[in-house]
């Protein structure tokens, strides 16, 4: 078990993709990581990451990690890592990421593959940090002495659960949830959604986004089993998700009906609800978390992306719109920093949260 203010040495799986530069990004600003290794595939392993890499951020590129080499995504590469974030993709992050926490790393996961296994935690750490809870039944299980996995959701989820979280934990059980999605391209990774498809254009389809919105929402909003082996996702909530991808760079907005299982609260309520709401991450001192976890738009034509993606450094969700609504109780809203607090800024700040607790 590390000291929970010890800097860190931080691996990176996917390194030259966008998840990866993001993940560089951040780390390279955070006082609680040092950048230790860059993973790639194949094709980049042996190059410097300058070379290895078509850089697609608006920050430069860290002169610290210019002339890393890069490695092969394989742990006898990583020697020295305190904690490795994925951001491989999906068709090969499975097997990848395994043989990492099989190696005994501490893994944050950015891809789907683990995100619905029972003993996993799928963890928004400015919502469901108890789930951690669970980790101890999971390295039990698979004979692991200090590795885990925790992953982040998918980060259209991301967005949503936060308020969904500060209503359920004040107002009492949700029984409805409709959410209509408007993604940012940089969602479809590089180079992505072809340029005759997106300008001029929205397509209302983002192959599989739907049922993960739908099955992720139940598993972050519930709990733990009472023996703390597996998570317990909601059984009496649901949700229905319809996902589109717009011409935005950055940047999720989502428009969100609620009702509520029992009477509803006033439009004021909920307000100051969304704006009271904190995490034990705040508590904590987490370099990542963000002062306001949700930002309340008064104005009449906000959240937009350009305006309001990088509240809180892209860590907090913005909520606007709020109104009652005529077939559920409310709707509202929300717009997320879908590569921040929806991709590698949550698996940051899992780690923050997973070292100052004692798990590293």
């Amino acid at each position: 078990m590390s000291s929970p203010d010890r800097v860190l040495n931080a691996g990176v799986l996917g390194a030259t993709g966008t998840v990866g530069q993001r993940f560089i990004v951040l780390l390279s600003q955070n006082p609680m990581f040092r950048i230790h290794a860059l993973g790639a595939s194949e094709r980049s392993s042996g190059k410097a990451y300058r070379l290895a890499t078509k850089w697609k951020m608006s920050d430069q590129m860290p002169l610290g990690v210019r002339d890393v080499l890069v490695k092969p995504c394989d742990p006898a590469y990583f020697s020295g890592c305190d904690v490795v974030f994925s951001g491989l993709d999906a068709s090969v992050a499975g097997d990848i990421e395994k043989a990492f926490f099989e190696a005994d790393f501490a893994v944050f996961s950015n891809a789907k593959n683990y995100r619905m296994q029972p003993d996993v935690p799928l963890c928004v750490p400015v919502v469901n940090t108890d789930h951690y809870a669970i980790i101890a039944a999971q390295r039990a299980s698979r004979g692991l002495t200090r590795g885990f996995i925790v992953t982040n959701s998918n980060c259209s989820t991301s967005g949503l659960v936060v308020p969904l979280k500060a209503l359920q934990d004040r107002f009492g059980a949700l029984s409805r949830v409709i959410v209509t999605t408007m993604q940012a391209v940089s969602g479809a990774g590089y180079p992505g959604v072809a340029s005759l498809d997106i300008l001029d254009n929205i397509v209302p389809l983002i192959s599989g986004e739907e049922p993960k919105m739908e099955e992720e929402v139940l598993k972050i909003l519930g709990g733990v089993s009472s023996d703390a082996t597996v998570c317990a996702p909601l059984s009496n909530l649901r949700v229905s998700a319809t996902c589109n991808r717009v011409p935005v760079i950055d940047g999720h907005t989502e428009c969100v009906s609620v009702e509520f299982a029992g009477a509803p609260p006033s439009i004021d309520e909920i307000k100051q609800c969304l704006r009271e709401y904190t995490c034990e991450a705040q508590d904590l001192g987490c370099a990542s978390a963000p002062e306001h976890i949700i930002y309340v738009a008064e104005e009449e034509d906000r959240p937009q992306p350009r305006l309001d993606r990088n509240a809180g450094a892209g860590m907090s969700v913005t909520v606007g719109r709020i109104r009652e609504c005529p077939v559920f109780h409310v709707k509202f809203t929300l717009l997320v920093h879908n590569t921040v607090l929806g991709a590698a800024g949550a698996s940051i700040l899992n780690a923050e949260y997973a070292a100052k607790k004692g798990y590293l």
